[in-house]
């Protein structure tokens, strides 16, 4: 790749990006601690913490990271652009370690470069998406059945999983709240693309807000966002934030990268070596997922031995001893 002035720009606002948005997961978490001081707690269902203002810190933080990213991608390539988002696991990982002190044992750490690695794998070697050039030609995809079999079955999975397992392993198990957020996120990214699409052919050449399916990609922009805001709130309240970042990373990307492949069809134009390699991805990260829920385990376990058991007060003696110490 041709090192060039836009190349630069682009590479300092994707690291940017990446700071603000692991920045944005520890000052979030310290907010929705103290949050939970004063209120019910976001993994009981609470909603004290849109009150704190360290919780907007956080929020404005990370949407300072977004918004420098989205500059990114109009100065560089997304081959260079993607892979930085991984930095943002690096940045939420130390200042967790430093600022929350969550402890990452020598199996995190691997998970998570493992993970990291995995996921750089992927976006690597995924095919280049195709250019779209007006708004009935982004939407024909978006209706072709298998983007449509897609959305249903993310749709369903959102739904089964907040109806039914939030209700019994939510609170336990830190992957349905993470996969509620990578669900929705899949088809945030995919209407996203679609206002970014409208947004610079209006500014271009005609006027796209003029059309319903606009619309209904902005109307599915708020919707996913507000769910995958209310469910991270609750893994990052419940659970530990050096683990629930780069899970959360890892699976937003996997199924992104899918539902763009599925709505774009852009895997037919990949060879035998370039499909190897982005399984060899998922088998990567499968391994670190394993790990960073060995040490999530493991962190649990630990606090549980450690907490001493008191002991219980002497049995009273008995009469008869009573008497003769009278």
């Amino acid at each position: 790749m041709v090192a060039s002035l836009d190349n630069v720009r682009g590479l300092t606002l994707a690291m940017s990006s990446s700071a603000f948005i692991g920045s944005s997961f520890v000052i979030k978490k310290i907010g929705l601690k103290k949050a939970g001081d004063s209120g019910v707690r976001a993994g009981s269902g609470g909603h004290s913490y849109l009150y704190e203002p360290l919780w907007w810190l956080g929020m404005i933080t990370m949407i300072l990271g977004e918004i420098a990213n989205f500059a990114a991608y109009a100065f560089a390539p997304a081959i260079l652009v993607t892979p930085l988002g991984a930095l943002s696991i690096i940045f939420s990982a130390v200042l967790a370690h430093f600022i929350l002190k969550e402890r990452l044992h020598m199996f995190g750490i691997v998970g998570c470069i493992l993970c990291v690695v995995g996921s750089v794998g992927i976006v690597l070697h995924a095919p280049k998406e195709r250019e779209i050039d007006s708004m009935e030609e982004i939407w024909h995809l978006a209706t072709r059945p298998g983007f449509i079999v897609y959305s249903c079955v993310t749709v369903v999975g959102v739904l089964f999983l907040i109806f039914w397992a939030v209700k019994r392993a939510g609170h336990r198990k830190m992957l349905v709240y993470i996969a509620i957020c990578s669900l929705m996120g899949s088809l945030t990214v995919i209407s996203v693309k679609a206002v970014a699409i409208a947004l610079k052919l209006s500014f271009s050449e005609s006027n796209q807000f003029i059309y319903v399916q606009t619309w209904f990609f902005i109307f599915v922009v708020i919707i996913c966002c507000v769910v995958q805001l209310n469910y991270l709130n609750k893994a990052l309240d419940s659970f530990n934030t050096a683990v629930v970042s780069p899970v959360y990373y890892v699976m937003f990307t996997s199924l992104t990268i899918l539902a763009n492949m599925i709505m774009y069809k852009d895997w037919v134009s990949q060879n035998a070596t370039q499909i190897a390699t982005q399984l060899c991805g998922f088998v990567t990260i499968v391994a670190g997922t394993f790990l960073l829920h060995k040490t999530n385990t493991s962190n649990t376990d630990s606090n549980v031995r450690s907490t001493p058991t008191p002991t219980p007060p002497p049995p009273p003696p008995p009469p008869d001893q009573l008497c003769l110490e009278e």
